[in-house]
């Protein structure tokens, strides 16, 4: 979600609290367009980032609730390279979306950020991302580390459609962060600079 997280997969090079180094895109424009958008699901934290060492983002489209988040407007290329870099893969293959644009999903493979998703689209542009191929109820959440969090957090506030609080008070409610962090230390964890 966030502009600046999202240059390092766009030009490649290591984010600040992160323990790896992106290659790029093949492409390095910035997106076109970057806006806030809502769908339906939810927002999770699961399994064990070793880039971040805390849980990963997942969304989960079937899931009750709505997801907050911020669409970037790229091209094919970009984004293909860009779920290559997640996947541990080389950018360079662009991939097939007609799967998930039909269908709403597509499952490239079974692990984490394998399983394209299109909820939707706007001004008629399909909306895609990438998330795990399981159900927020089938994996067990865990609570994603600080630097992670405050990416997310800087890309919602960045939208400018959402107050500082609405975005802890959110954040606070994702299974991985619930319970682990109120409101009020999701907003002291990520918007005070460490």
């Amino acid at each position: 979600m966030d502009v600046d997280r999202l240059r390092y997969y766009l030009v490649g090079g290591r984010p600040a609290g992160a323990a790896r180094t992106y290659p790029g895109c093949r492409d390095h424009r910035e997106p076109r367009r970057s806006v806030a958008l809502e769908v339906p699901g939810t927002l999770y934290f699961a399994t064990e980032s070793p880039v971040w060492t805390g849980g990963r983002a997942f969304y989960d489209p079937d899931a009750e609730g709505v997801l907050w988040a911020r669409a970037h407007l790229l091209t094919v290329q970009q984004f293909s390279d860009i779920v290559a870099q997640e996947m541990g893969r080389s950018p360079g293959v662009d991939l097939d979306l007609g799967g998930a644009l039909t269908e709403g999903r597509s499952v490239l493979g079974p692990g984490r950020y394998e399983t394209l998703v299109c909820p939707g689209s706007l001004e008629g542009v399909p909306i895609c991302t990438f998330t795990a191929p399981w159900r927020c109820r089938d994996v067990e959440a865990s609570r994603p580390a600080p630097a992670y969090l405050r990416h997310l957090a800087a890309g919602l506030l960045a939208c400018g459609a959402w107050e500082a609080d609405a975005v802890a008070e959110y954040l606070a409610r994702a299974p991985g962060v619930a319970g682990a962090w109120d409101p009020g230390e999701v907003a002291r964890l990520v918007f005070t600079r460490p």
